[in-house]
């Protein structure tokens, strides 16, 4: 029941579809706030997963936990990281990924490993994942001038 499946579907299936509903190309998003349980089965899903989704566009972009700075609040995580993410594209700062010591080779991508990072981003993802596969990403975008 909390194993997340391996092949990161849900997970897959809620960015594409936020992506889609927000109207943003993969190619737009310059920050993700990660679901990062610091788990291997869920790193390495969520990791597969933002492949799959961003191809090629992936590894450029900035990827941090809320969760690795305050633990995992459960039913309250996903709002802090929502809050989290919107303070990234008002701040241009990506909060880092702590205690970032060894990285897993199934986990490829740029963690903001251990401090904060300036970043010029306007479009933002909010992953948060839930026991028996509920997934569900939130895109955040900056206000655009009228």
């Amino acid at each position: 029941m909390t194993a997340p499946d391996p092949t990161g579907s849900g997970a897959r299936r809620a960015m594409t579809l936020a992506l889609r509903e927000a109207g943003v190309a993969p190619g737009e998003v310059g920050y993700v706030n990660a679901h990062g349980t610091s788990t291997r089965l869920n790193d390495a899903m969520e990791t597969r997963a933002l492949h799959d989704v961003f191809g090629a566009h992936a590894p450029s972009i900035p990827v941090s936990s809320t969760k690795s700075t305050i633990g995992h609040l459960v039913g309250a995580s996903g709002a802090v990281g929502l809050i989290a993410a919107v303070l990234t594209l008002r701040d241009g700062v990506a909060h880092p990924t702590i205690n970032y010591e060894e990285p897993d080779p199934a986990c490829d991508l740029d963690y903001v490993p251990n401090e904060a990072r300036k970043i010029d981003a306007t479009v933002a993802l909010v992953n948060a994942f839930a026991f028996g596969g509920a997934c569900v990403t939130l895109v955040v975008r900056t206000p655009v001038p009228s």
